[in-house]
């Protein structure tokens, strides 16, 4: 059974630096997409972050130069990396991992920017 667990987060001033952390267990031979959502109150899941198994990046515009993805396949681990952080981050993160053909969720992490 693979579980999906999430580390990271909290609250922090307009412009301040967080970083999330996302952990897979379980029996895992590879891993493909690796990606960050994140949800506002009120709004629909967005996709943030991806990251390919063969390391290929992709951000949504409003975090491009400012967020950064990574991941380490030795310990099946996936990272976001957030600076300059702005009100507009404030939201439940995510992380996703597509696994031989399923999707495993994190529990969520809540990330709060202060003005």
């Amino acid at each position: 059974q693979v579980q999906l667990v999430e580390s990271g987060g909290g609250q922090v001033q307009t412009g301040g630096s967080l970083r999330l952390s996302c952990a897979a267990s379980g029996t895992i031979f590879s891993i493909d997409v690796m990606r960050w959502y994140r949800q506002a109150p009120g709004k629909q899941r967005e996709l943030v972050a991806e990251i390919t198994s063969d390391g290929g990046t992709t951000y949504t515009e409003s975090v491009k130069g400012r967020f950064t993805i990574s991941r380490d396949s030795a310990t099946n681990t996936m990272d976001l990396q957030m600076k300059s952080l702005k009100p507009e981050d404030t939201a439940v993160y995510y992380c996703y991992m597509f696994i031989v053909g399923r999707i495993y969720w994190g529990q969520g992490a809540q990330v709060t920017v202060c003005s």
